[in-house]
């Protein structure tokens, strides 16, 4: 008999001041089970109270980055009496509160994508604030190819890309390569394989070098103005702004740069 699998199905790895979530299911391209994705959203609420990490990284082992979800285990679903809709409805609102709270997430989080990504994974890289990406990645949404559309992956994917982009990729699932993920605006960097880490590393570095306290306001306040009307984005941001001009980093960062220092930034 077979021992049974004991590696955490995410790695939590602590890397000075960033935090690095690895996608830990290799033999299984990194699909997004419900056991996968339990795991990744308990790492993100506990990250959210860490003080010592100030950027999330999202990385993967093995060859994909994320295959998207389980197609096995929901297959498996279709037994029930009700042939799959309530575990699958569960699947896709934890898949959603998954994907929702990276983007409402205290804290930037960057996606560290090393192979494919496809569906619900092209998806997670979506969600995530920026991705840096290897030559080796690509990306799909592929679901009309197996009669199933990435409805919900489409949702993150056309926050990111152009209209005609997203369709494109959606209508056809056609695989695009890194560089043209780049290019689209999927991906913020494509680096050589060998450099993906340090290449993450050195983004996270510098976000973590800026004043914790602005940054978390100013992620917050991204995603917040992009889903309203011009006059009321400009109405939020001003009392934003305004409360931000109050706060004790912006009187230090000011400060400083009228008097041609560094800043000190508060400890936080």
């Amino acid at each position: 008999m077979n021992a049974p699998h004991t590696e955490p199905l995410v790695q939590v790895l602590r890397r000075e001041t960033a935090l690095r979530l690895v996608l830990n299911r290799p033999q299984a391209r990194n699909a997004l089970s419900e056991a996968l994705m339990a795991a990744l959203q308990d790492a993100l609420d506990q990250a959210a109270n860490d003080k010592g990490a100030r950027v999330v990284i999202i990385a993967a082992n093995g060859p994909a980055f994320s295959s998207g979800h389980d197609l096995k285990e929901m297959t498996a679903h279709r037994q029930n009496a009700d042939r799959g809709k309530a575990a699958f409805a569960a699947l896709f609102a934890q898949c959603s509160r998954l994907m929702q709270t990276i983007v409402r997430h205290p804290k930037p989080v960057i996606a560290e994508v090393q192979g494919t990504a496809t569906a619900a994974g092209c998806q997670l890289v979506a969600s995530c604030d920026l991705a840096v990406a290897s030559e080796n990645a690509h990306f799909a949404t592929p679901g009309v190819n197996i009669g199933l559309f990435c409805s919900t992956p489409m949702v993150a994917l056309s926050r990111n890309v152009s209209r005609k982009h997203a369709m494109e990729m959606l209508l056809t699932g056609d695989m695009i390569s890194a560089d043209e993920a780049k290019r689209i605006g999927l991906v913020n960097r494509v680096v050589d394989l060998g450099f993906l880490e340090i290449e993450s590393m050195k983004l996270a570095r510098l976000i973590a070098s800026k004043p914790a306290a602005t940054v978390k306001t100013g992620k917050e306040a991204f995603y917040r103005q992009i889903e309203m009307g011009l006059a009321d984005a400009y109405d939020y941001a001003s009392r934003v702004m305004t409360e931000n001009m109050l706060a004790a980093e912006a009187e230090e960062g000011i400060s400083a740069f009228i008097e041609k220092r560094e800043p000190k930034w508060p400890a936080g």
